[in-house]
């Protein structure tokens, strides 16, 4: 069984939830169960699967976990540049949490590629 503490990917996985828990606090209230409700399980969705694909016995089911990490990785992106246009965030944070984003994506596809 892996650690998962000791995969960067996965504390940027789980600092980027924290920066969306952060940023959808200020959405419209309207958007609870919206925007609100899909960035977040996009988000935490990364880590989690990270976690639960470290918890497997194979090579093969913990890359298969890896591989819905980055699916929830580009709905994610998706529901930042909805956000920005929407007017939800701001530029400046659209910026931070697209390149957060990406860094996932590429750390991801890596990890995957070494498996």
């Amino acid at each position: 069984m892996r650690d998962y503490r000791k995969y960067k990917v996965w504390e940027l996985g789980h600092e980027i939830t924290l920066n969306i828990y952060k940023s959808t606090s200020n959405f419209p209230k309207q958007e609870i169960y919206g925007i609100v409700s899909q960035m977040r399980r996009a988000a935490y969705s990364i880590p989690s699967n990270i976690v639960e694909g470290c918890g497997r016995e194979s090579d093969a089911e913990f890359r298969r976990f890896l591989i819905i990490s980055q699916g929830s990785a580009n709905e994610l992106e998706y529901f930042t540049v909805l956000a920005k246009d929407l007017g939800y965030l701001e530029q400046e944070s659209f910026a931070e949490l697209n390149d957060k984003v990406d860094k996932i994506r590429r750390s991801l596809n890596n990890l995957i590629n070494k498996i």
